[in-house]
């Protein structure tokens, strides 16, 4: 069974950027599916904005972000040894985008930098390789840098997704409690969330960019297409096991913990979570609203953007990320006056 737990690393602060651009799914949408109007959308999603880029990559948000926690971490940047970077969009196919990162940021040039091509439940497995490489004191200070922006192709009319990027801080601390782990993968279910052409089963060619008519939406085959229904089968059934099983093999109440945040996939699945584990809803912060689905970046945006200023005493999570793979991971932790600086707004690149 894949638990994991990890001692002697505390997390030391958080911080998430995003585009200031913002589209509004009740004014500035022409492309919500067929199926529903604007309110309709809104109301069975719940998102009614999200922030977006042309320009702008995963790794222009991670970067901001990042930069602005070490700061406020006051961090010498030659003291982080180790780069972790979870993105489904990354720079390019090679070189990995944490080797470009690791450069941007002024890192050390003895810096351990990897990728890592998770979607929704990759903050949850990027803090476990990040642990694993802290734990023994070897390294004592890394970043794991989290999110996703800008697709291979213009996707900024699809309703249900925003764009963000994370930056969670971790070092090494004797004595620091542990943070415990649940994952899982169906490979089964590889092709309920998908981009079929762009990599080497289905390279480029003319045909991955003739649309086609999907759930009342237009896609070409380098667009990310999803099977709505095995989704949220597959989400209200998977993360509430999941955070059960974790709780139980850890022998602890999952009930006594301060929040649970779990990835933001849309509110109908999320509530569903919520009936299926009893939580009180005050305990389940959700940015969605605001900033739509943001992928692997869901979880740590949402403490940002939600628990800013709130988290100075011991608090206990659990949080839970489940998606594209099919792939999920829990993970129970507390964190103990940590740094959580408010979002960054950051500007488009100049053409």
């Amino acid at each position: 069974m894949a638990y994991l737990h990890y001692s002697n690393v505390r997390i030391a602060g958080i911080a998430a950027g995003v585009p200031k651009r913002v589209k509004n799914n009740l004014t500035d949408e022409e492309n919500i599916s067929k199926e529903y109007t604007p309110e309709d959308f809104v109301k069975t999603t719940g998102v009614v904005e999200r922030h977006v880029s042309k320009t702008l990559c995963t790794s222009d948000l991670c970067y901001a972000a990042a930069e602005k926690l070490i700061a406020e971490l006051q961090w010498n940047k030659s003291d982080i040894e180790a780069l972790v970077f979870v993105s489904q969009t990354a720079d390019y196919i090679l070189p990995a985008t944490s080797c470009i990162l690791q450069d941007r940021l002024g890192l050390s040039k003895e810096c351990y930098a990897t990728d890592c091509a998770l979607g929704c439940s990759g903050w949850v497995y990027g803090l476990s390789q990040v642990m694993g490489l802290i734990c023994t004191g070897e390294i004592k200070k890394a970043l794991l840098l989290v999110g996703d922006a800008k697709a291979r192709v213009d996707c900024l009319d699809d309703p249900l997704f925003g764009h963000a990027g994370t930056a969670t801080a971790l070092e090494y601390s004797a004595g620091a409690k542990d943070f415990q782990f649940h994952f899982g993968t169906d490979g089964s279910g590889y092709d309920a969330i998908i981009t079929p052409d762009g990599a080497s089963r289905n390279q480029v060619s003319p045909k991955s960019f003739e649309y086609e008519e999907i759930e009342g939406k237009m896609y070409n085959r380098m667009m990310t297409r999803m099977n709505g229904m095995d989704v949220f089968s597959f989400a209200i059934s998977t993360a509430p096991k999941s955070v059960k099983r974790l709780a139980e093999h850890f022998e602890f109440d999952y009930q006594e913990a301060d929040y649970f945040v779990f990835h933001q996939a849309n509110m109908k699945i999320n509530n569903m979570i919520i009936k299926k584990l009893k939580l009180v809803e005050a305990k389940v912060p959700s940015c969605m609203s605001h900033y739509g689905n943001t992928s692997s970046a869901s979880i740590p945006l949402t403490i940002v953007t939600q628990l800013q200023g709130k988290l100075n005493k011991p608090t206990k999570f659990v949080c839970c990320g489940f998606g594209v793979g099919l792939s999920w991971g829990t993970v129970a932790f507390e964190t103990k006056n940590i740094v959580v600086p408010e979002v960054v707004l950051v500007d488009e690149l100049e053409s």
